[in-house]
């Protein structure tokens, strides 16, 4: 097999546990504007980005006034009453430090706005060691869309088959397979939705444990 010279992290669920607290600030915002969902409506999309959460759920298109203040409804929910809860996945800094150590490519490609993606790398103790990053800011489309994944191997400089996906929902699977990249998924983040993905783990420190399962470096 050939080995595999750089690693596409998400964030949101695979280094930080942070997906039922997307959810519940969704849940607020959408609220805020008379939408009255169920938390379970909202849970299984996350990991998707807004642009595409937002209209599957609401019909509220993103170039639209209404998705604006849904976006900016759903920052403040997250950024005041769910971020100062949220702590690293178990393993997150110690298998970057792992993969940066056998001289392993690392970049985040996150559906996540660029505005919270810094305060949650901080929240995963990462930020110093993943100075590459794609967000939905960088993209036309966010995930399942293979915008995010394509992006970052361009910055990369790698072709596909030489690069992994980690991640924690089934798009992140779908849109490195669009890609034409393999996934490792990890079950940390909530989704048992994982069929696809190379390998499955429970969470970094499980991956950590078991790096030698694929070839790296």
């Amino acid at each position: 097999m050939t080995p595999y010279h750089a690693v596409i992290l998400d964030l949101d669920g695979t280094l930080v546990d942070s997906n039922d607290a997307h959810a519940r600030a969704w849940l607020h915002a959408f609220a805020d504007e008379g939408f009255h969902l169920g938390f379970d409506e909202v849970r299984t999309l996350i990991g998707m980005g807004s642009d595409q959460l937002v209209p599957r759920l609401t019909g509220v298109q993103p170039d639209s006034e209404q998705y604006e203040r849904l976006s900016n409804a759903w920052k403040d929910h997250f950024q005041r009453g769910e971020l100062p809860t949220i702590r690293a996945q178990p393993g997150a800094r110690e298998l970057v430090e792992e993969l940066r150590r056998r001289d392993v490519d690392v970049i985040i490609g996150t559906s996540g706005d660029e505005s919270v993606v810094e305060a949650l790398l901080m929240r995963a103790d990462v930020a110093d060691l993943v100075p590459q990053r794609t967000t939905a800011s960088d993209v036309e489309e966010s995930k399942p869309a293979p915008d995010i994944v394509k992006a970052a191997l361009k910055k990369l400089g790698r072709k596909a088959d030489e690069v992994l996906m980690l991640g924690d929902t089934p798009y992140d699977i779908e849109a490195a397979g669009k890609s034409g990249v393999d996934t490792v998924a990890l079950r940390c983040g909530g989704d048992d939705r994982l069929d696809g993905a190379v390998k499955v783990y429970n969470d970094p420190l499980d991956w950590l444990n078991h790096l030698d399962e694929l070839p790296l470096g």
